[in-house]
């Protein structure tokens, strides 16, 4: 018998997650390591379940996920997003309460770039009056 998988690409700054959930018993892999080892702040964790705990299937799927790129915070938002993505693909029915809790809204907010003459975004170079 063949698992049915459901995905979902979630972003968040630099950072992309590809997510996939199967029904199981609440098993989370990033990156072939279990989350609690890739994630050791408990902050990040509890992001990354969030979708799962308003929709009330925590423990009801198995969630595999490969992230690349950014920090442990931009990766732990990329998963979320993910996760909601997948969530909503299993059953549609679950979109309004991942909606209203702000999870399918992709956070947009990027590094600004450096700009020329700048030590870095609008870090100007230090003063010296003599």
């Amino acid at each position: 018998m063949a698992e049915t998988f459901f995905w979902g690409t979630g972003r968040r700054k630099a950072s992309t997650a590809r997510v996939r959930i199967c029904k199981g018993d609440g098993k989370i892999v990033v990156n072939n390591r279990l989350f609690e080892d890739y994630f050791p702040i408990p902050l990040t964790r509890k992001i990354i379940v969030q979708p799962l705990a308003t929709t009330e299937t925590l423990g009801k799927f198995d969630v595999y996920a490969n992230i690349a790129g950014g920090g442990s915070t931009g990766q732990s938002g990329a998963l979320r997003h993910g996760i909601a993505r997948a969530l909503i693909k299993f059953n549609s029915e679950l979109r309004p309460a991942l909606k209203k809790a702000g999870f399918l809204t992709r956070d947009s907010r990027m590094k600004e770039r450096k700009k020329y003459g700048l030590k870095k975004a609008r870090r100007k170079p230090q003063f010296s009056k003599r």
